[in-house]
């Protein structure tokens, strides 16, 4: 976990990462030889290893929403997980795990394989700025797209407001069951990007070990985060064909503002504790095409919802009790 614990020590907000690029040109030149690197206008670091007519490619956010980082911040590794915390503030501080992890990777990717493409991209969490103009002629001959960018363990993202992302010939063949992934619904992120940019082959977000994203209280879970490399290693080792597919379906607005609102609705169940402004702060670069009216109504009308379940169950506990005494 050294590499990771690395990673993580390094501050890179959103717009500022260019601490982060450093490092993995660094790192890439010192361990990894047979690479090309390059970058675009936008600021994006594409790397290529080997000599092949097609590539695996895996891609990964190099920024992190978290402003706050104590110079004296240290990744603190357990048995099972890795935190961020300052010693001299004695607080927890977030990791940006999403999407170091992701970066970690892709690294460790690049380290075993003879042949694999890597973007690196700027700004996710303001927009996806950098896939959103990414260079696509990068990913003209690769077999798929894979990104480690989604939290928790085991959900294989195939679909993103309502655009199919792969082929069922790809989910066929890559074996997902055997790590414990299953298929889901995701939120805005950069596969998503490159598919409405014309990406013409298949790609996945995958959970890859990260919890409490976009938060102080950021850890990663090992054991996850390593079955996610393992998933990626053995596609990567048994997918050697081209994995074409083009979604058809298009956006339609009115189902993915619903499918938002669900995702916003099981966020706010497992951090009630969430204000809205929070709620705004943390949640806005997800759901793109939501404004802040949206997240303020979807705030306000959960809230109303449980206040009135909450009453109710009240209510229905003191005439039980009623009836229960005047039974007696």
């Amino acid at each position: 976990m050294e590499l990771l614990k690395e990673l993580y020590g390094i501050h890179s907000p959103s717009g500022n990462e260019k601490a982060m690029k450093k490092f993995i040109r660094r790192y890439v030149r010192r361990h990894i030889p047979g690479t090309s690197m390059g970058t675009d206008n936008t600021g994006n670091l594409y790397i290529t290893k080997g000599l092949s007519d097609t590539y695996p490619c895996i891609v990964a956010h190099l920024d992190q929403v978290q402003r706050r980082h104590s110079r004296d911040f240290e990744a603190i590794e357990t048995e099972d997980i890795i935190f961020g915390y300052s010693p001299q503030n004695r607080r927890r501080e977030g990791l940006g795990a999403d999407d170091k992890n992701g970066i970690w990777i892709a690294l460790k990717c690049l380290e075993k394989f003879e042949c694999l493409k890597v973007a690196f991209f700027v700004s996710e969490e303001t927009g996806c700025v950098g896939s959103g103009n990414a260079d696509m002629d990068f990913f003209e001959d690769t077999r798929f797209v894979i990104e480690p960018d989604r939290r928790g363990y085991g959900d294989l993202i195939t679909e993103i407001s309502y655009t199919s992302l792969c082929s069922h010939e790809f989910l066929k063949d890559i074996g997902f069951e055997a790590f414990g992934y299953k298929e889901e619904n995701g939120l805005m992120t950069d596969v998503l990007e490159l598919k409405e940019n014309g990406l013409k082959v298949s790609c996945i977000n995958l959970s890859c070990g990260y919890y409490e994203p976009h938060t102080d209280n950021e850890f990663t879970v090992k054991k996850d985060l390593l079955n996610c490399l393992g998933l990626i290693e053995h596609i990567i080792e048994n997918c050697v064909s081209v994995y074409p597919h083009e979604d058809t379906g298009g956006y339609d607005g009115f189902y993915s503002r619903i499918d938002a609102e669900v995702e916003l609705w099981d966020i706010l169940g497992s951090s009630p504790e969430l204000s809205m402004e929070e709620l705004y702060h943390l949640y806005r670069s997800s759901f793109p095409r939501l404004k802040e009216e949206d997240f303020e109504r979807i705030y306000n009308e959960y809230h109303e919802f449980n206040d009135e379940e909450e009453s109710w169950k009240d209510t229905s506990w003191k005439k039980a009790g009623n009836t229960r005494r005047l039974w007696l």
